[in-house]
């Protein structure tokens, strides 16, 4: 794996971290998770294999440490590593037009969708929710839907720019 790509995927995961860490919760204890915008454009950036595993695993991880949901750990793991390869998928078929704004905004409004369902899904299987799915799917997936949505119109055209300034090419 390349140093500078393995630099810049943990850069956006800290940024989602922080993200993450900053957003007030919602109903019941969840909020929007703010570390998949920046997995995602982790993914859109630099799609291979090993980048999204790296990704899966490492914001699962720091999403998963910094859950304000009870007992949120291990369904946080299995939904970030679940939807980045679910993701990467998505950016293969898209291949062509995936760093495009508007391609890259409905990806992840597709994404936040599935991760927000693996999520609640893994939760009432390994731990119950403290409501039922769907008041949480429409309390706080489909906000975050939304502002995830919001996010990657904002951040992507600037991480887009910074690499064209820096003459940075993305791994294809």
């Amino acid at each position: 794996m390349n140093t500078r790509v393995l630099v810049i995927l943990s850069l956006f995961a800290a940024i989602g971290a922080v993200l993450s860490m900053i957003m007030p919760p919602f109903f019941g204890g969840m909020k929007p998770d703010m570390m998949l915008t920046m997995m995602f454009i982790g993914i859109i950036m630099f799609p291979a294999i090993q980048n999204v595993t790296l990704l899966g695993i490492v914001t699962g991880f720091l999403s998963a440490l910094t859950s304000a949901f009870p007992g949120g750990f291990v369904p946080n793991i299995i939904d970030k590593v679940v939807t980045a390869f679910l993701f990467y998928g998505l950016v293969l078929a898209f291949k062509k037009i995936a760093q495009k704004i508007a391609t890259a905004t409905v990806l992840t409004v597709i994404g936040t969708i599935v991760s927000g369902t693996v999520f609640l899904t893994a939760a009432s299987l390994i731990v119950g929710l403290p409501g039922a799915f769907t008041a949480l799917f429409v309390t706080v997936v489909l906000p975050a839907t939304l502002l995830n949505g919001a996010a990657m119109i904002i951040i992507l055209p600037i991480v887009q720019a910074i690499f064209k300034r820096s003459r940075m090419i993305t791994v294809a």
